[in-house]
């Protein structure tokens, strides 16, 4: 069976920013243990496997990182949807729908914009985690919770994320799959609001696009800065731009991506 391969910078307009996805468009499934061997070979925070589903507009779509399978993936489903369009397997006229561990999703095209339909999230309140109560100053943490994946830390301001120097022992403590740590955008910023993602549990240090921590993220300053369409910046060295638009239950996640190159597996 041929397996083609599509290396993508997902969230960003530019090449080597945004955060790298390995998307496989296959033609059947493929064994579990041979897409986390893959994912693993690869060593980039996700890569999606896609398979047709029964009509032309919807696949079947799994996510490993080097690690494990992953239950959410939002730059790999970007990725995927990029992938889809430019190897002409849809032409991006219509909406497309992936069936996923976390129930189905859809991306729509708008030019060269692609918008993700995913799940909203909400931040279940809980006092910082023991291992990181010594990762910030006093008067820096205005807020701390979990979801199913992430222990999320809101901190005081913008240049809190950016100047946070990892502790990935402490994190990985947590017992979480990932950190979201988030503040508020300085009103400088061509941004609402700002973010940065550390998952050294599922093998990724820091992830430098994360597009499933705006099911949190988006719904949570919607309602604190009351504003119901957002732009994030994601603090990685790579950089990442989102497009966050609220809706109730789900939640509408833009962004663009870059192909950097394709292949085929030997």
């Amino acid at each position: 069976m041929a397996v083609s391969l599509t290396w993508v910078d997902a969230f960003t307009e530019s090449k080597f920013a945004g955060n790298p996805a390995g998307v496989c468009l296959l033609e059947k499934p493929l064994a579990a243990d041979d897409m986390q061997s893959l994912a693993t070979e690869l060593g980039i925070a996700e890569t999606a496997f896609v398979v047709p589903g029964a009509t032309p507009d919807a696949f079947d779509l799994r996510w490993f990182s080097p690690q494990v399978e992953i239950d959410l993936c939002g730059h790999a489903t970007l990725a995927a949807a990029h992938a889809l369009r430019t190897s002409a397997l849809v032409d991006g006229s219509g909406p497309i729908t992936f069936s996923t561990r976390s129930g189905l999703l859809s991306a729509t095209f708008d030019g060269d914009l692609i918008e993700l339909d995913f799940p909203a999230e909400t931040i279940n309140e809980a006092p910082l985690p023991a291992s990181l109560a010594q990762q910030w100053g006093s008067g820096v943490v205005v807020g701390s919770g979990t979801t199913g994946f992430f222990s999320v830390v809101t901190l005081v301001e913008e240049d809190a994320v950016r100047r946070y120097r990892p502790d990935l022992e402490a994190i990985a403590s947590t017992g979480a799959p990932a950190l979201l740590l988030m503040a508020a955008a300085d009103p400088a910023t061509e941004a609402d609001y700002v973010l940065r993602v550390f998952a050294p549990n599922v093998g990724i240090d820091e992830d430098p696009a994360t597009g499933s921590a705006h099911c949190v993220a988006g719904p949570y300053f919607s309602g604190a800065l009351g504003l119901p369409e957002l732009v994030a910046r994601q603090l990685s060295a790579r950089g990442a731009t989102f497009y966050v638009r609220p809706d109730g239950p789900r939640v509408r996640i833009g962004g663009h991506a870059v192909t950097v190159f394709t292949g085929h597996l030997c």
